[in-house]
């Protein structure tokens, strides 16, 4: 069983089949679909799934806390199943690739006090831009 379906099922979340292929279509590391990939993805496995449903599944999800959405650039919304293990990205200026990046030590320390204006700090997001290894030899 995967992980994310795995914390689902932990939480009681009821597993239709189109509920379980959208949760498989996101479950992986360095996956950051946007909603039509998941639709595409979805699709192949199971054929009679709808938009709405797909749209709707993703954005309980996000509701839940089980996956986050994500934008870059002003691209398209990405999913990124990874909500509970803390991570950054590294995204290509070029393509938009996305890839989950861990850097060592805890980023909410990461911040001086004098930097933090008496705020009380309890999330960071923090991106990497470059040009990814397809792009450069292109």
């Amino acid at each position: 069983m995967s992980d994310l379906l795995g914390r689902l099922r932990g939480r009681g979340w009821r597993m239709t089949a189109q509920r379980r292929v959208v949760a498989e279509v996101l479950d992986g590391e360095h996956v950051h679909l946007t909603a039509d990939e998941v639709l595409a993805r979805a699709t192949a496995r199971l054929p009679e799934i709808s938009r709405a449903t797909v749209y709707n599944t993703l954005g309980e999800l996000v509701s839940l806390g089980e996956v986050a959405e994500m934008s870059t650039d002003g691209r398209a919304k990405r999913y990124d199943p990874n909500a509970h293990r803390p991570h950054h990205h590294l995204v290509c200026s070029r393509c938009g690739a996305i890839r989950d990046v861990h850097p060592e030590g805890d980023p909410l320390t990461a911040l001086p006090a004098a930097e933090r204006y008496g705020f009380a700090v309890d999330a960071v997001e923090v991106t990497y831009r470059g040009v990814c290894p397809d792009c450069a030899r292109a």
